[in-house]
């Protein structure tokens, strides 16, 4: 198996509906769904696609990237914050 690599990942609820996943350490990296786990589940598609591209232009992957030591292949770890402006009452 390759290098692994941990990757910060900021997922934002849509004010029209469903979730984007955006990160910090890859701008190229976007996805979506219209379900928290079909968002989530969008991450390792996303992800492939952006490390493909930085191999295909002979870009170095960001240095802030971090070898993860776990044997897993996609692991997510994040903090989801409710949308702003809306009332739960």
């Amino acid at each position: 198996m390759g290098e692994v690599f941990k990757v910060p990942l900021v997922l934002r609820a849509q004010p029209e509906g469903g979730y984007v996943v955006t990160s910090p350490a890859l701008p190229e990296l976007l996805t979506e769904g219209d379900t928290l786990e079909e968002a989530v589940s969008n991450v390792q598609d996303a992800l492939t696609a952006v490390l493909e591209l930085y191999d295909d232009l002979g870009k170095p992957f960001p240095a802030n990237l971090q070898i993860d030591t776990q044997d897993m292949p996609l692991r997510f770890e994040g903090v989801i914050t409710p949308l702003t402006g809306s009332s739960t009452r």
